[in-house]
Formats: C-alpha cells, structure tokens, sequence
C-alpha cells in the first residue's frame, strides 16, 4: 500500500485539470495487460464480450496479480466461446451442491455454475445483457433487475457475489462492468453497448477510489456505500457532464500508483 496521500490543495480548476491530466496518462494500451479488462477483449462477438465482462469484473477484488491469474482460470473453463457454454448449458459439469475447487478466493466453481445458469436466463428473456440494462430507468434499476433475473435462473436463489442497490451496496464490481462495455472513449473501455449513454454511468467505488477521493475533497462521506457513489459521481459529472466516470482512472493512478 502506498503512503497516505496528502489533501490537495488546489482550486476547483485546477484539480479538475490534474485529473484530466492522470486520464490521459493512464488510459492508454499498455494499461490493458494490467488490468481484467483484457479479458472481455480477448473476444470478437458481443455476447462473448458482454459475459467475460461481467465475470472478470465480479472477481475484480483483491491483488490485481491474482485477479488476473484467476481470471486465466477462469476462462480456460470456460473455452473458445463463454456465450456458447453458457447457452449449451455446459455448466453441469461444475458441482451444483459443493463448492468444488476455489477460482478466486470465496468465488468457486459452483458460483461459476451459478453465473452461467443466471446469465442463461437472461439472454433467454432479454436476447442480450444490453437490452437487459436498457429496459431499466437507470442503471441502479438495471442493476436490480440483472441480480432478480440471475437468481430467477437459479430457482429464486441469490448469490454474495451479485450487490444488492436496494441494500445500500456500492455495487462496485457491476459498475466497472458496465464502465467497460458503455464508455466509448478508448482505448481501454471497449465501448460496446450504444443503448446506454456513459453519462448514465456511476463511478465503481472501492477502497482506493475512495480513499484518494476523500483526500482529494471529493467525498465528504466515511463508508464506500451505494450514497457515496451517487455523491461522488455527482461532484465528478460537474468536470465532465458527458463521462463523468472516465475520472475512475485518475483516482486510481493516485491510490495504485504512487502519483
């Protein structure tokens, strides 16, 4: 971890043209081999890519080496397409009962089986996880109708690894995803869904973000909660109305790496 960073004394402007200023450094190719995002990239087809999204980013936690070893794991079982194991319903071949072997720390092979049943139901109901989140008011609502459809295909049951909006969480992990397939900005975000706008997004809140932004005067708020986003993308949407979440890559650059 890096040392506690010092609170910036700057000027409205002025931060907003240091964070400017880390975007551009940051969001750049050789970003990607670091980061899970190059999974779902790894993929031509838009079911493909929308499925490894939301997977790699549900084990997005923890050090990002192991994440990305995890990941490796991860999609090497689930072969050359995970749209086609899914809707081939090749999950039965993981234990439904038992846990099985770990992917990712308390993420095991079951909570894969879950995945892939859940996601099954969706693309059965909506055709695709874009028209999903774009039936919904807002991405909070989509949010909640992805986690009720998923648990939908697994007899009503719901999973830890799924944020529940409507308990308060920050649903960190499904905000990357979606940061992923909307912003249209490159080079690192693929910016796959046209339906949804990246003004619509929220910020994936996690202990580095919200760490360096309270240092910054971002965030006023102590817990990294489902209120915290909202308050925080609103003071970063003021910088930039029309992608206010491309500031995730300048408060990481802040928190991760040392700048």
């Amino acid at each position: 971890m890096t040392s506690p960073l010092p609170r910036m004394r700057q000027t409205i402007p002025e931060l907003k043209k240091e964070l400017d200023r880390l975007y551009l450094e940051i969001n750049k190719p050789d970003f990607i081999p670091f980061d899970p995002v190059q999974f779902p990239r790894r993929y031509k087809s838009a079911p493909d890519k929308e499925i490894a999204a939301f997977l790699a980013a549900t084990i997005a936690w923890g050090r990002r080496d192991m994440i990305l070893k995890s990941a490796e794991k991860m999609f090497s079982l689930l072969g050359p397409s995970p749209y086609e194991f899914v809707m081939e319903g090749k999950c039965k071949k993981f234990a439904e009962n038992s846990r099985g072997c770990s992917i990712h720390r308390t993420f095991f092979e079951s909570d894969l089986r879950y995945f892939c049943k859940g996601l099954k139901a969706c693309y059965a109901k909506f055709g695709s996880l874009e028209k999903l989140f774009a039936s919904a008011a807002d991405v909070w609502e989509g949010i909640n109708l992805f986690r009720e459809t998923m648990a939908g295909g697994n007899k009503g049951l719901y999973s830890k690894h799924i944020s529940n909006p409507a308990a308060g969480s920050a649903c960190k992990r499904l905000h990357l995803a979606l940061r992923w397939l909307v912003r249209r900005e490159g080079p690192v975000d693929l910016g796959l869904w046209k339906s949804l706008s990246p003004s619509s997004l929220f910020i994936p809140l996690d202990l580095h973000v919200g760490r360096t932004a309270r240092h910054l005067g971002l965030l006023q708020r102590k817990a990294n909660d489902k209120k915290s986003v909202i308050s925080l993308t609103e003071t970063l949407r003021a910088f930039c109305p029309e992608d206010p979440v491309r500031y995730d890559f300048a408060l990481f650059g802040y928190s991760i790496m040392g700048m």
